[in-house]
């Protein structure tokens, strides 16, 4: 059980770009990487274009009003000056200045943190990987779901074979908040997730599906992805060319087959996630609206419910539980186990421990790559008129 205690040595000292007043995702950052004051200590910020917003806001959180910059460029510079300067840094902006921030950050010789999907092109992701990998630093993403204790079982018990050989995966994140179009207009945390120059080839694609797709990389590591097909509609007509809804189709080199559903249309839908992964002997699903129960289907025998925090899950299930049996969790706990692995990864590389980097489970620049390739190759077949195409 998980109870607060150091897993490093000390905390990094962290700062972050963007995450401002106006974001929609900052809180959460913050909430998951300061839950465990012995993972990260928040230093330093740019949190917004509007320099005097971002100060204000800074001071709101009683920071020091002295390692509050106008932009990264700023910050990285000033804070390198210092003997107590940051070590990581946390890329909490609009897609489109994820790459420039990312590369400087490296080159300011800090850890990154990086919100989802990492860029626009594959290629930039390579370019990165090798950066990472001259510097000596670890580049990490931020898939904030992923992080639930239950995941972490469902893993243990697929890779055991507790459900036989997977023949299935079927993956949905489907809500409704963009059913009313005037949010894309008023509101600032989403008017840039509409424009193409800001977010990219794909709306929900990539600011909903990369989720499930990484969890289900995480669940069902042994899988690997041979061919996709994409077909996306713009519900919303004002949206188009971005989709606001998508239907995916899959196939993986061992035969199995999978689906995804990503919409922002979904109206009147409060749950978001689902994941069912079917195999020959049993199925496993989980939902995130109730995230500390996990379904387990053995054809043949009553259904079971494993809940989060009972002795009877795999060790790497309780490793991070943190509540106890009875006293529900939610997306917080998640985002925080997520942040305390990527601090433990930071350590490890930082000690040259890559026995501890080859076996901790969590979304790094390889997964951050392929989310990149998800996008690109669900929008290149839906714009061939959804044909299937190959994945790498």
């Amino acid at each position: 059980m998980l109870i607060g205690e150091k897993k490093i040595e000390r905390p990094f000292r962290w700062g972050i770009v963007g995450g401002g007043k106006t974001s929609q995702v900052g809180y959460k950052h913050r909430l998951g990487a300061m839950r465990d004051n012995t993972s990260f200590v928040l230093t330093a910020a740019a949190f917004d274009i509007d320099f005097e917003r971002g100060r204000e806001f800074g001071k709101n959180l009683c920071m020091d009003e002295t390692r509050l910059y106008p932009d990264y460029q700023t910050m990285f510079a000033e804070e390198a000056k210092r003997p107590d300067g940051i070590e990581a840094v946390d890329i909490a902006t609009p897609n489109f200045l994820h790459y420039e921030a990312c590369k400087a950050a490296l080159e300011a010789g800090l850890h990154v943190i990086c919100e989802k999907p990492l860029f626009f092109e594959v290629e930039q992701g390579l370019e990165i990987q090798k950066l990472a990998e001259e510097k000596g630093k670890i580049v990490c993403v931020d898939y904030g779901f992923s992080g639930f204790d239950l995941l972490s079982q469902m893993r243990h018990m697929i890779l055991n074979g507790a459900i036989g050989e997977v023949t299935m995966v079927d993956l949905r994140y489907a809500h409704g908040f963009g059913c009313d179009p005037t949010g894309d207009t008023q509101a600032e945390g989403q008017m840039w997730r509409v424009n193409p120059a800001k977010v990219g080839r794909s709306f929900v694609l990539g600011d909903l599906s990369t989720h499930t797709f990484y969890m289900s990389e995480m669940i069902c590591p042994q899988l690997k992805l041979k061919q996709v097909l994409c077909d996306r509609q713009s519900f919303i007509k004002t949206r188009a060319p971005l989709e606001d809804n998508a239907y995916v189709l899959m196939r993986y080199e061992n035969g199995a087959v999978g689906r995804m559903w990503a919409s922002c249309v979904n109206a009147g839908d409060m749950s978001s996630q689902h994941i069912r992964i079917v195999g020959t002997k049993a199925s496993l699903e989980w939902n995130d609206m109730h995230p500390d129960e996990l379904r387990y289907e053995v054809q043949g025998q009553p259904v079971q419910t494993l809940i989060r925090g009972m002795d009877y899950l795999c060790g790497d299930a309780l490793e991070y539980e943190r509540l106890g049996a009875l006293h529900y969790t939610g997306l917080i706990e998640s985002w925080s186990n997520l942040y305390n692995r990527f601090a433990v990864a930071m350590d490890a590389k930082n000690r040259g421990d890559e026995e501890t980097l080859k076996n901790l489970v969590y979304p790094d620049l390889a997964h951050g790559i392929d989310g990149i390739r998800w996008i690109n190759k669900c929008v290149e077949s839906a714009d061939k008129g959804a044909v299937w195409v190959d994945f790498e």
